[in-house]
């Protein structure tokens, strides 16, 4: 079986599931494949807020891409060129979704499994996570966009050792250098993530999709930010039904009900 990436929705809140136990959830070509047309699905539904990324099963988040389709589908500049195209279209997609998009990591997080979790806003792990990037022992190359990610996220040198001795990290060393928000023991992992989604879902999704989006844009160079966009997503909070909720919850001390529009 080639696996399959699935969407499971509970009101505001909605699962994307790496489905592929029997490989650890490798990421298959055809999950990949997959992936836009589910985050276009979830960035469409209104209803939904927060998205948390996971893997199936007990054993993994994304142990990474299916290694045992590389010789077939990943040889040769031509092959290898589709490949990237493929997988790039599924991180843009993931990088792209204007809701909150966290990921909730346990066993193997390794290489694309790692590049996939690195695509979210907020990353949470269980004490039995491990990260890695083993492209090193692969000899593959490492795209750009991921080392942006990467080294954004813990700094140069952590970056570069990471890469360059391709080892595992238990969520310890993880927290640590900062690729996580937060470890917790696994029993306790799903509570406490279900406990974060649902207060970034009780707040003003216009605000939420205005802060990720200027955040979004702070990473790129200034000449390529596109301040016009991050300007009409703030003016469109103020011109908001519930900015006028939000104000008058607070004037009436009392929780706000937001309507995300």
């Amino acid at each position: 079986m080639a696996g399959r990436v699935r969407v499971e929705r509970e009101g505001d809140l909605a699962w994307l599931v790496f489905d592929h136990p029997e490989r650890r959830n490798a990421i298959s070509a055809e999950m990949w494949r997959a992936l836009p047309g589910a985050v276009e699905a979830l960035e469409a539904d209104e209803d939904v807020r927060v998205v948390v990324m996971r893997g199936a099963g007990e054993q993994a988040f994304v142990s990474g891409a299916d290694i045992s389709e590389f010789e077939n589908a990943r040889t040769g500049a031509a092959a290898a060129a589709e490949y990237d195209r493929t997988t790039a279209r599924a991180f843009d997609a993931l990088s792209g979704l204007s809701k909150p998009l966290l990921a909730m990591v346990h066993g193997f997080c390794i290489g694309g499994g790692m590049a996939t979790a690195l695509a979210a806003d907020l990353r949470y792990a269980a004490e039995d996570a491990v990260f890695a990037i083993p492209a090193a022992r692969l000899g593959l190359g490492y795209h750009m966009a991921g080392l942006d990610a990467l080294s954004r996220l813990v700094g140069p040198a952590a970056a570069k050792e990471i890469l360059f001795t391709a080892r595992r990290y238990p969520a310890a060393d993880a927290l640590r250098l900062g690729l996580v928000n937060a470890v917790w023991p696994k029993a306790d992992l799903e509570r406490e993530v279900r406990g974060i989604a649902a207060t970034i879902a009780a707040n003003a999704p216009l605000t939420l999709r205005s802060a990720k989006l200027a955040l979004r844009e702070l990473a790129r160079d200034p000449a390529e930010r596109d301040q016009a966009a991050v300007r009409r997503a703030i003016l469109a909070c103020f011109e908001s039904e519930d900015y006028r909720e939000g104000v008058r919850a607070f004037l009436e001390k009392r929780s706000p009900r937001f309507a995300g529009r």
